[in-house]
């Protein structure tokens, strides 16, 4: 049971991007934090979505979103029986989009359109676990990001060809949560709590003259700062074994994306809104692992994130999301090596600037691998 559940709980972190809220590709598990004695891992993947749909014109916008690969480290320290540490490296955040030029053939409304979002985070917790199967866990997060979005197409109006520069920043924040186990029946439920994490960013933006009555002017060029906030979330995640060698498992895992907020003090001024506005997510994951040999184990889990409004950023044409992650563990000695594959079904999304639509992304999907090598010693 040990055996099934330690690859399975990383498999959800090394192979099932996420695209919650449009930019989050890992779900932060905190799984080698529960693993015996010493431990190290190394897990990394690629994902690669298709999002593509038709603008209001009846000009197809192409393929906007680009694939793209993660890692992850993490390394489990046991200091005696009842305390144990962790330190997580991670790739939580992303984005990478571009909607085809009109110049090329793309979307007069949103053509020229793109983002390049990257953000690496670094995590170092503290478990103290007591005799009674309760433990708490708790630490503190850098990350360090940045990001560049240029808006262009008719949609865009006075403001196309606008583009903001956000240089790397580091920011700090911290986690804390709770877990109770009954090992007999290899059960476990924790929950944890990850804050906020600010980052200021120095910010270079340029863009078009903007018409003003004393004639046009440089008004969306200069530099500035911004303050950026990667979202607080929440993760409940549980296992329990059902029958010898099968084990239930699953996660409830909520973000708080109306927080994140990209606001370039020019850009600002001149719309009276930000580049982003996305939705709060609820994502809900439930899988069966089970042991078929000493050596083999596998899983097969359901991931469902429910549709918010339909009208989305540009910046995240997706809305809402089904998928399902086949895996299979082996274990040889001390180590285990975890391999699995995820398809997730996007849910169809209507990218609108002003309120108002300017295209419908139907049809979507995303394919995902990933590998994950854990040693105990």
């Amino acid at each position: 049971m040990k055996i099934a559940y330690s690859g399975i709980a990383a498999l959800l972190v090394s192979t099932a991007p996420v695209f919650a809220g449009g930019i989050e590709r890992a779900p932060q598990s905190l799984s080698a934090l529960f693993e015996e004695g010493n431990y190290a891992e190394l897990s990394f993947g690629a994902a690669d979505p298709t999002v593509e749909g038709t603008d209001t014109l009846g000009v197809s916008t192409g393929d906007v979103a680009n694939g793209y690969g993660f890692f992850g480290l993490a390394y489990k320290h046991q200091f005696n029986q009842n305390l144990s540490g962790v330190l997580i490296v991670e790739q939580p955040y992303g984005a990478d989009l571009t909607y085809e030029s009109a110049l090329t053939g793309g979307s007069p409304l949103l053509g020229g359109t793109a983002v390049d979002v990257d953000s690496t985070t670094y995590t170092a917790l503290l478990r103290y676990k007591f005799d009674n199967n309760m433990s708490f866990h708790g630490g503190i997060r850098g990350s360090y990001a940045d990001g560049n979005v240029t808006l262009d197409g008719a949609a865009y109006g006075a403001v196309a060809g606008y583009n903001v520069d956000l240089d790397g920043a580091w920011g700090v924040g911290y986690v804390v949560g709770a877990a109770y186990e009954i090992p007999e029946y290899a059960a476990r439920i924790s929950l944890t709590y990850h804050s906020k994490i600010d980052h200021d960013f120095d910010t270079t933006e340029t863009g078009p003259l903007i018409p003003t009555p004393i004639g046009d002017l440089p008004l969306l060029d200069g530099d500035s700062t911004t303050t950026v906030s990667t979202p607080e979330a929440v993760n409940l995640e549980f296992q329990t074994g059902v029958a010898a060698d099968t084990l239930v498992f699953g996660s409830v895992r909520w973000v708080n994306w109306s927080e994140f907020l990209v606001d370039p003090q020019n850009f600002t001024a001149v719309t009276g809104e930000g580049l982003v506005e996305l939705e709060d997510t609820t994502t809900y994951t439930i899988g069966v692992g089970r042991q078929f040999t000493e050596a083999w184990a596998g899983s097969a889990a359901f991931t469902y994130e429910p549709e918010g409004d339909d009208l989305v950023s540009p910046l995240a044409p997706t809305n809402g999301r089904m998928g399902i992650t086949l895996a299979a563990i082996y274990t040889m000695d001390n180590m285990k090596i975890t391999t699995g594959i995820n398809y997730s079904k996007l849910g169809d999304a209507m990218p609108e600037t002003a309120d108002t639509a300017r295209a419908s992304m139907e049809d979507n999907d995303l394919w995902g691998i990933g590998v994950r090598v854990g040693y105990s010693f």
